[in-house]
């Protein structure tokens, strides 16, 4: 092995007297040429290797976080109109959550790969699993909508009678709180990983997906002619609470927030953002009364609540590709 020309018997000399004198010595080090040591570690890596596992997620789970949770809030919606006696709007209601869960299921499966995995995590129930928690949930919200949607109609045709009754009641009541899961229990799944942007920003994306499952199921209400002031009402709760969540993550301008403000991801991120929060705000706020408006309200905050699903995996990859985020939680400045 070649000396390295660095390397003389004073300057170790002198290395020797600042260690006595100070305790440290910062210096480049050596390296022994074949040696058994990890190569040092670097801005963009850890000893050479990634620090984290990108998501593996297909294009599938976005849409299925975002009709997952229109289908969810819509069950809450008609179960909050059954009890204040709005027949229409919680009969749209009960079958909006219904056909999302038709939708759902195959979204999952797609992700899984085949049907037999998605049987597979209903043997075993991992909270830790996003998979087994998202076919558990699905599965029960999906028995409990179908039940109620077959009672309703069964009603409406002249099969009514007491003991129909209590079961639509019963299954309403089960599709609410299981749709409140659905909507809600990807966004905690994503805060308790490892990854930066996600786990640091763990009790906004809660908000985030629900917000977005809320004012998206008012939307379709809308565009389906409920035009009425409850959807109004949600439409602008929902649009103002995008609206504040997109000023924080600008505001903070925390390093581990940068996927969601830099490069393609984080203007994915902004157009998301003001689609389903200034765009349909305003819309709302200076032009409710038109119809025209009302729909275009709905059409916005829908595409933006659909890119901002695309947009927060997105930043998870982007985030688990720079250890720095990781290392700075880990140690933060003081």
């Amino acid at each position: 092995m070649a000396a390295d020309p660095r390397i003389t018997e004073d300057g170790l000399d002198a290395l020797r007297e600042k260690a006595a004198r100070t305790g440290k010595v910062q210096d480049h080090g050596i390296v022994p040429v074949g040696g058994p040591f990890p190569k040092p570690a670097s801005g963009v890596s850890y000893h050479g290797n990634p620090v984290l596992k990108p998501p593996t997620w297909t294009w599938q789970v976005p849409l299925y976080f975002f009709v997952g949770g229109v289908a969810g809030i819509s069950a809450v919606i008609a179960l909050v109109a059954h009890l204040f006696g709005t027949a229409g709007l919680m009969r749209a209601g009960l079958w909006i959550g219904f056909l999302g869960a038709l939708i759902s299921a195959p979204l999952l499966i797609a992700d899984l790969g085949r049907p037999a995995r998605f049987l597979n995590m209903l043997r075993v129930f991992k909270l830790r699993s996003a998979m087994s928690v998202g076919a558990w949930t699905l599965s029960g919200f999906s028995t409990a909508v179908g039940l109620a949607v077959v009672c309703h109609e069964l009603i409406l045709a002249g099969y009514g009678n007491d003991f129909l009754l209590v079961l639509e009641w019963v299954a309403e009541i089960s599709a609410a709180l299981s749709g409140l899961i659905l909507a809600s229990y990807t966004s905690v799944l994503l805060g308790v990983t490892a990854i930066p942007v996600w786990s640091e920003n763990r009790k906004l994306v809660p908000v985030v997906f629900l917000a977005g499952g809320l004012g998206s199921a008012a939307a379709v209400l809308e565009l389906l002619g409920f035009l009425v002031p409850v959807t109004q009402f949600i439409g602008i709760v929902a649009s103002a609470v995008e609206t504040l969540v997109a000023i924080i993550i600008e505001l903070r301008g925390r390093y581990v927030d940068r996927p969601l403000r830099e490069g393609s991801v984080g203007w994915l991120t902004r157009a998301g953002a003001a689609l389903a929060g200034p765009a349909s705000l305003l819309l709302r706020i200076f032009s409710g009364h038109s119809s025209s408006a009302r729909y275009l309200a709905a059409v916005c905050f829908v595409i933006g609540a659909l890119i901002s699903r695309y947009a927060w995996i997105g930043a998870g990859r982007v985030s688990s590709r720079d250890p720095q985020a990781l290392f700075r939680i880990q140690r933060p400045e003081p």
